[in-house]
C-alpha cells in the first residue's frame, strides 16, 4: 500500500460524512440505504475474543460476507426477529477518524465508536474501534470491509442483532 503523502484520493472530510452516514442510517434502521454502501465482494467482520482472532478457525460474533449481509438485511426488515421487535432506538458516535493506508481506489479507514442502544431490558453501552475498506466507485465511496472490534469482545456478550 502506498504512504499517505502519496494519497490523492478522498480527503479525511470526505471520509467522515461517509462514516457519519453509514452510521446513521444503521441508526435509523435505513437498511436498504445501509445495504446500498456495500461493494459485491463485501465483509462484515465483528470478531469475538479478540482483534486478531482468525475468522476461519474462530468463532465470530458476525463474519458476513456480500451474500451474508443481504441475508442479515432480509431478516431485520422482516420485523420479526425477536430480538429486534421492535427495533432498538441506536445513536452512535463517531471519533478519531483516521485514514491509514491508500491503494488505487481502496482506502483504509478507522475510527472510535460509541454507541447507545435503549431497550425494554434497559439501554446497553456499546464501544470499540472500526476498521474501514472504502473503495471510490463511479456513484461515491462505497464500503468494502468493515471490521468492528468492540472493547469487551473476550467478555460474553448480550444479543447483538443489529447492525453494528
Amino acid at each position: 500500500m502506498s504512504s499517505l503523502a502519496e494519497h490523492t484520493g478522498p480527503d479525511l472530510r470526505e471520509i467522515e460524512r461517509f462514516l457519519y452516514r453509514e452510521a446513521r442510517l444503521a441508526d435509523e434502521h435505513d437498511y436498504d440505504g445501509w445495504e446500498a454502501l456495500w461493494t459485491d465482494d463485501a465483509l462484515y467482520w465483528v470478531p469475538a475474543g479478540g482483534p486478531d482472532a482468525d475468522p476461519e478457525r474462530h468463532m465470530s460474533v458476525i463474519y458476513d460476507n456480500r451474500s451474508r449481509i443481504r441475508t442479515r438485511i432480509s431478516q431485520l426488515k422482516t420485523g420479526k426477529r425477536y430480538s429486534q421487535s421492535p427495533p432498538s432506538n441506536m445513536r452512535r458516535l463517531i471519533s478519531n477518524v483516521e485514514v491509514v493506508e491508500a491503494e488505487g481506489a481502496d482506502i483504509v479507514a478507522e475510527a472510535n465508536f460509541v454507541l447507545v442502544e435503549s431497550r425494554e431490558r434497559g439501554t446497553t453501552l456499546w464501544a470499540g474501534r472500526t476498521t474501514y475498506r472504502l473503495r471510490r466507485a463511479e456513484d461515491g465511496i462505497r464500503l468494502a470491509y468493515k471490521k468492528v472490534v468492540l472493547v469487551n469482545s473476550a467478555e460474553a456478550l448480550s444479543t447483538l442483532a443489529f447492525l453494528i
